[in-house]
């Protein structure tokens, strides 16, 4: 290989990630929802984002009634074998937990229970929803949250299908400070070609102010490196993004 090839290797693989500093969406607690099933994976994977210049990982598993039964005990005893494992790899990332809530009627009773939820941040809560339907709950399921003080998270907006031709929907959910958390790896069109070219103009918008991976794989590190050689990846890195506070 020429050293002229090298380098040119090089600089694919080694993107520049920008001031993120903080990843906020991610499956990597093994075993326990559609992530990484093994500790191997996960440090595959942590390694992979320390190179890319990742300081800290916040790992948010699947919270979904019937499907991913997952709890604070489960997800913090989790956490705490693959910080272990990251330590004795000697992997220079900072490793914590939220989980990513799905909204559903067991998401409402644990709001109305006032049951303590997991957060990141300032009191920040990672919600998804269905990917089709608008959820009858969801404007009142932010005002909620916002009365007990916590800040909702809006899990990558771009991906749902009820948004995307529903700009009013989008103003109103903006209006209501719900915080938009944009996937990198949308803008790749690994999704579907739809929803990269909404991921863009949510961009344009200036909406999101969290950028995730949504890593479940390492499938996912290779398409966000493919993310930061794309046109909109500059000027998502020129909003005013929250994760390099957190």
């Amino acid at each position: 290989m020429s050293l002229f090839s090298f380098l040119k290797r090089s600089k694919q693989t080694s993107p520049d990630i920008g001031h993120l500093k903080t990843d906020i969406h991610s499956h990597l607690i093994p075993a326990i929802d559609d992530g990484v099933q093994s500790i191997e994976e996960s440090l595959e994977i942590l390694r992979e984002m320390e190179a890319l210049g990742y300081q800290k990982v916040i790992t948010t598993p699947h919270t979904m009634s019937g499907s991913y039964d997952n709890t604070p005990d489960i997800i913090y005893g989790g956490l705490e074998k693959v910080k272990e494992a990251v330590k004795q790899e000697g992997i220079n990332l900072a490793i914590e937990a939220a989980t990513e809530y799905y909204l559903d009627e067991s998401f409402v009773s644990k709001i109305e229970n006032d049951e303590q939820l997991m957060t990141f941040g300032q009191n920040y809560v990672l919600v998804e929803t269905s990917f089709l339907n608008v959820p009858p709950l969801l404007k009142d399921v932010s005002f909620q949250l916002t009365l007990k003080g916590y800040k909702m998270v809006f899990a990558h907006p771009e991906r749902y299908l009820y948004l995307i031709n529903n700009e009013r929907l989008v103003e109103e959910l903006l209006d209501r400070n719900i915080i938009f958390q944009l996937n990198a790896v949308a803008l790749t069109g690994c999704y579907s070609k739809p929803v990269q070219k909404f991921a863009e103009r949510l961009i344009d918008m200036k909406a999101p102010k969290l950028v995730g991976t949504d890593c479940h794989n390492m499938g996912h590190i290779d398409l966000l490196k493919q993310a930061t050689g794309t046109k909109y990846w500059k000027k998502l890195m020129d909003l005013d993004l929250l994760n390099n506070s957190l």
